[in-house]
């Protein structure tokens, strides 16, 4: 099962790599929105998206609503990994289709516990 992070930022790709690694997850990644969308149709068997709202060329909202407007996608969990804490912008992700929110900064144990929250810690998988 592959888990997909979207993320301008290299370090936090990296970041996010090695904590869903741990838990069984192999990586595909990208910079923004838009590569992401194309990573997730080159990629069979993406069940999580890991995904930061401030990106260029399309953020993260956009992901989540592009995500989310097919259907073969509908399983694909998605955890918005951001800054971002308006709980307006909360509440349009979710009601657009992100599963959950993990705030930045994170540590490691609140993104396992947001993903066991989810049921979407591979089988397995311990922390």
């Amino acid at each position: 099962m592959h888990c997909l992070i979207v993320d301008d930022s290299r370090a936090m790709r990296r970041i996010l790599r090695t904590i869903v690694q741990r838990l069984g997850y192999e990586t595909v990644e990208a910079e923004n929105g838009r590569i992401g969308v194309e990573r997730l149709h080159e990629t069979s068997d993406v069940g999580l998206a890991l995904v930061d709202w401030n990106m260029p060329e399309m953020n993260g909202l956009e992901f989540v609503q592009a995500v989310r407007s097919e259907d073969r996608y509908q399983n694909v969990k998605l955890v918005m990994v951001t800054s971002e804490t308006d709980p307006s912008r909360m509440v349009r992700a979710l009601m657009s289709g992100a599963d959950e929110f993990a705030m930045k900064p994170f540590t490691e144990q609140i993104l396992v516990d947001k993903l066991k929250l989810i049921g979407a810690l591979p089988d397995g998988a311990c922390c």
